[in-house]
C-alpha cells in the first residue's frame, strides 16, 4: 500500500510550476532519504490471502470483515445534504481501518525522520514524532465493515473498505435535524478497538453561505515549498495557524451566519486527519475535512502529495462539494504556495455563479523560500481569467480581507 515517490508523481503528474518547485527546493534529495515504510503483515495474520484479494472489489465485497478489538477506526465528520431529486437528506460517510500494532521497527524510524530535521539523538521532541508517525506506520486493513449508531437510536453500515482500507459511502441520515444543526455518531466497535470513534455531521440546507478553504499556509502553518519545512511542521512543531486567521474566519461565520458549512480542503493524506481535526477543532469553526485518499504511504508520498497535482485534485474535490450544494454562494480561501489560485479560477468558470469571492494568501515568509515567482502579478491576471476583479483578491495579511468579505456578502 505505500507509494514511493517516483510512483505517485506518475500518478498525481504535476504542472510545470509544481516540478519547478521541487527541482529548485530539493525535494527529491529529501526523498530518496526518507525511511521506506512497507505495509507489512498485521499482528495476526490478516489479511489473508482470499480477504486481500477480494478487497479489490472495494464496497462489492461480499466477505467483508467486522471491526475486532485489535483495530483502530477512524470516523470523519462530514456534511449532510439534500438530495436534488428526492429532497432527502444523505451524506458521504469516511471511514478509515487499520492494525494498532505496526509492521515496522517504530524507534529506527522516528530516529530517522528526527536525524532528517536536525535533532539530536534522544531529543525530547522523539516522542512527538512517534505520535504523529503512527498513522503512517500502521498495517492498513482492508475489508472492513464499520457498524455506526446516529444519534436518535438507528444505525448504519460503512464499507467494506477498499484497497486503501477507506470507504466512502453516500447514505441517508435522519431528516429531524435543521440548518446548521450537528448530528452525533458512534463507531460501533469491541472492547479495545481505538481511535476517532466519533464524528460529527452537520447539516446544510441547499441555500445560503458556504466556506471552502485550503489548509496548509493558508490556516495553518506547514511550509509546503520546503521539504524540510514540512517535516518538522507535520511531525515536531505544535499545529500553528497563521496570524490573524482564526479571528478571520470567526468574522466570517458571524457575517454569513453561524449554520453556513465549512470544508477545509488539504492535499495532504488520510494519515494525517487525526492531526488536522485536532488543530482545527482547537482554532476554526466547526467544518468536514477532505484529504487525498492516497493513503498509508512512505513518507515520501507525503511529500509528493502536498506538492504535486493539486490543482486537479482541489478541483475534482471541490466539484464534489459543488453537486452536493450547488445553489450555496461559496467563498473560497486559499494561498500562493500551490495550485490554489488556478483550481479556484477554474471552479469559477466551471460552475457559473457559484463562486462569490476568491481570496489567496500572498505568502512571503520562510514558507515562500525560492517561489517568488508565485506571486507575480502576472500568474494571478491568468489563474482569474474570466473572474471579474472585484470577485478575486491577494492579500497578505487578514485584516485586508473583513471590508472584502463584507461587501460580498452585501451583494449576495
Amino acid at each position: 500500500m505505500a507509494d514511493t515517490a517516483k510512483g505517485m508523481a506518475g500518478k498525481a503528474g504535476g504542472s510545470f510550476m509544481e516540478h519547478r518547485t521541487r527541482r529548485e527546493c530539493k525535494f527529491h534529495d529529501i526523498e530518496c532519504k526518507l525511511p521506506n515504510i512497507r505495509a507489512g503483515t498485521a499482528s495476526d495474520g490478516r489479511p489473508t490471502e482470499a480477504q486481500d484479494v477480494l478487497s479489490y472489489l472495494g464496497t462489492w465485497n461480499p466477505l467483508g470483515k467486522k471491526i475486532s478489538e485489535k483495530d483502530t477506526v477512524w470516523l470523519l465528520d462530514n456534511t449532510a445534504y439534500r438530495n436534488a431529486k428526492t429532497g432527502q437528506w444523505e451524506a458521504e460517510f469516511v471511514a478509515a481501518v487499520f492494525d494498532q500494532n505496526t509492521g515496522v521497527e517504530v524507534s529506527t524510524v522516528v530516529a530517522d525522520v528526527a536525524e532528517k530535521v536536525g535533532l539530536g539523538k534522544g531529543d525530547a521532541a522523539e516522542a512527538t514524532i512517534q505520535e504523529r508517525l503512527m498513522p503512517f506506520m500502521q498495517n492498513i486493513l482492508p475489508g472492513r465493515v464499520v457498524a455506526v449508531d446516529y444519534s436518535g437510536g438507528s444505525q448504519t453500515k460503512l464499507g467494506p473498505g477498499g484497497r486503501n482500507a477507506i470507504s466512502s459511502d453516500i447514505r441517508d441520515v435522519p431528516d429531524f435535524f435543521k440548518d446548521g444543526e450537528i448530528m452525533d455518531s458512534v463507531a460501533v466497535v469491541p472492547k479495545g478497538a481505538n481511535g476517532v470513534l466519533s464524528m460529527m455531521t452537520a447539516y446544510a440546507e441547499p441555500e445560503g453561505w458556504g466556506v471552502i478553504s485550503d489548509i496548509d499556509d493558508t490556516i495553518k502553518i506547514t511550509q509546503t515549498s520546503n521539504p524540510i519545512g514540512i517535516l518538522k511542521s507535520t511531525f515536531v512543531s505544535p499545529a500553528t495557524p497563521i496570524t490573524g486567521m482564526p479571528e478571520f474566519y470567526t468574522h466570517i461565520q458571524r457575517l454569513i451566519s453561524p449554520a453556513s458549512p465549512f470544508f477545509y480542503l488539504s492535499a495532504s493524506p488520510y494519515n494525517l486527519y487525526s492531526f488536522l481535526k485536532d488543530f482545527r477543532s482547537k482554532f476554526y469553526p466547526q467544518g468536514t475535512i477532505i484529504l487525498r485518499d492516497a493513503s498509508w504511504m512512505n513518507l515520501s508520498g507525503l511529500l509528493s502529495n502536498l506538492t504535486l497535482g493539486t490543482q486537479e485534485y482541489k478541483v475534482d474535490r471541490i466539484t464534489k462539494i459543488n453537486s452536493w450544494l450547488p445553489r450555496r454562494k461559496m467563498i473560497c480561501i486559499g494561498d500562493s504556495t500551490q495550485s490554489d489560485p488556478e483550481a479556484y479560477g477554474e471552479i469559477y468558470r466551471k460552475h457559473a455563479g457559484w463562486v462569490k469571492l476568491i481570496l489567496i494568501r500572498k505568502v512571503t515568509d520562510i514558507a515562500a523560500l525560492g517561489i517568488a515567482s508565485k506571486n507575480e502579478p502576472e500568474r494571478f491576471e491568468k489563474a482569474f481569467k474570466g473572474v471579474p476583479s472585484n470577485l478575486w483578491h491577494v492579500f497578505e495579511t487578514p485584516e485586508e480581507c473583513y471590508q472584502t468579505v463584507q461587501n460580498a456578502v452585501a451583494r449576495g
